[in-house]
C-alpha cells in the first residue's frame, strides 16, 4: 500500500493542486485548501467530485508534516520528478553532476523496491526499518443517529472492539519488573546491512523482527504483542449535516499496533433515523404543507415548521397543487463546513375534504354555479 501510494505521487503535484508554492506555510495549506474545497464541494457544484477528491487527496498529504516531508523526499528523487539519481546527466552510481557515488537510503527509494529487496538503508543509517514496524488494523463501526442529532452534530461515546495496548505491560510487550533490551544482533538498529559496491542493501533483523529491540521475559496476558482485544470506548464527533450512510475517518483512533508502532484509524458509518416530517436531497429539506381551495385561490400568509424556529410562507392568488415554494438557508448545513446551509423546499398540496357540511356544499355548489368555462376545455370532447 505504500509503494502504491508513493508511486502515485510520482504522477501527481499536490501543490499544484493546490495552487501553493512548495515551501508554503501550514496555514496557506489551509487556507488554500478551504477556498478550493468550497469552490469545488459536490454538493453544491454537482459534476466536480473528481476535482474535489483531488483537492482532499492533496490536502490530506500535505497537511501531515511526516507525510509531506516523504512526498517531498519522493518528488525530488522519483523518477517522474526528474531531480533523482536516475535523472538527465546522471550516470549509474553517480549523483547528478558528478561527485561521489550514492549511497540509497530506505526514505529515498523504499517506495520504488521496498516489495523487492526489503528497505534501502545507508551504512551508516540508524534506528528500526519503517518496512518492520507494523501498522495497526483499521476498524469499521456504526452509529445510529436520530434525524436531528445528525442534523445538528453532536458529540458521543461509541463502544468498539477491537486491539488496544495491553493493560498489564501498557504496550511494551514485557513482563511487568522486566523490560525490553537492545538486540545484541542489529545493536538497535532493526536492519543488517549489507554492501555491494555502490549500493548498500538492508534487511530486517531476523532476531528483533525489525524493531532493534527484544523482550526475553514476554508479559503473560498479551505473550509479548503488546496489545490484546478488548472492548473500549471511542469519543467521536459527528459534523451538522451528516448523511445517512455517510462514512467518517477518526486518524489514529482504530486497533493498536504491536509493541508501540503507529495505530489504525477508526472508520464510522453513520446511520440517521427518517423525520415524520421531514425529507432530505443532499442539503435541502423536504416538506408537504396542505392548503385549503381557499387559501390556494385567494392566496394567504401560512406557518410552516422548520428544524428551529417555525417560518411564514406567502402563498400567492392561484396557487396550484404541487408549486414548490423555497426557504432560502433554512435546510441542512454542509458536513465538511466547506459550504453553506441548504434550503427548505415547502411543496403546497390542496386538501380536496371528503365530507362536506350542508354550509360547505351550499358554498361549493354557488362557486360551481358561479363558474365560467371548462378547465378541460382544450381537450376538445
Amino acid at each position: 500500500m505504500v509503494a502504491q501510494a508513493q508511486r502515485e505521487w510520482f504522477e501527481k503535484d499536490y501543490y499544484k493542486a493546490l495552487g501553493v508554492p512548495a515551501d508554503a506555510s501550514e496555514d496557506t495549506l489551509r487556507r488554500a485548501y478551504r477556498k478550493l474545497a468550497k469552490a469545488h464541494h459536490p454538493d453544491a457544484h454537482p459534476g466536480s467530485e473528481e476535482r474535489f477528491k483531488e483537492i482532499s487527496a492533496a490536502y490530506d498529504v500535505l497537511s501531515d508534516p511526516a507525510r509531506r516531508k516523504e512526498y517531498d523526499e519522493v518528488r525530488r528523487l522519483g523518477p517522474m520528478a526528474g531531480a533523482g539519481p536516475f535523472g538527465p546527466g546522471a550516470g549509474a552510481g553517480a549523483r547528478p553532476g558528478g561527485g561521489r557515488p550514492f549511497t540509497f537510503t530506505g526514505d529515498d527509494l523504499g517506495g520504488m523496491f521496498g516489495d523487492l529487496f526489503g528497505r534501502f538503508r545507508g551504512a551508516g543509517q540508524q534506528g528500526p526499518s519503517a518496512a518492520a514496524t507494523r501498522r495497526g488494523d483499521d476498524v469499521e463501526a456504526e452509529i445510529h443517529l436520530s434525524f436531528l442529532d445528525a442534523a445538528h452534530g453532536v458529540t458521543t461515546a461509541l463502544n468498539v472492539t477491537s486491539e488496544a495496548p495491553c493493560s498489564t505491560c501498557s504496550g511494551t510487550g514485557a513482563a511487568p519488573g522486566t523490560s525490553a533490551s537492545v538486540c545484541p544482533q542489529c545493536s538497535g538498529k532493526g536492519v543488517l546491512d549489507e554492501n555491494q559496491g555502490f549500493f548498500s542493501f538492508s534487511r530486517p533483523c531476523p532476531k528483533c523482527a525489525g524493531r532493534g529491540m527484544v523482550v526475553e521475559t514476554p508479559c503473560p496476558t498479551c505473550r509479548g504483542t503488546g496489545t490484546e482485544l478488548r472492548p473500549r470506548q471511542v469519543k467521536v464527533r459527528i459534523p451538522p449535516g451528516v448523511d445517512n450512510d455517510q462514512r467518517i475517518r477518526l486518524k489514529g483512533r482504530g486497533g493498536a499496533a504491536p509493541q508501540g508502532g503507529q495505530p489504525g484509524d477508526l472508520y464510522v458509518t453513520v446511520k440517521v433515523a427518517p423525520h415524520p416530517l421531514f425529507g432530505r436531497r443532499s442539503r435541502d429539506l423536504l416538506l408537504t404543507v396542505p392548503v385549503t381551495f381557499a387559501e390556494a385561490a385567494l392566496g394567504a400568509e401560512i406557518k410552516v415548521p422548520t428544524l428551529d424556529d417555525p417560518v411564514t410562507l406567502k402563498v400567492p392568488p392561484g396557487t396550484r397543487s404541487g408549486r414548490t415554494f423555497r426557504v432560502r438557508n433554512r435546510g441542512l448545513p454542509s458536513a465538511s463546513g466547506t459550504a453553506g446551509a441548504g434550503d427548505l423546499l415547502v411543496t403546497v398540496e390542496v386538501a380536496v375534504p371528503t365530507k362536506l357540511s350542508a354550509a360547505e356544499r351550499e358554498a361549493v355548489e354557488a362557486l360551481a354555479g358561479a363558474s365560467t368555462g371548462s378547465p378541460r376545455s382544450h381537450l376538445g370532447v
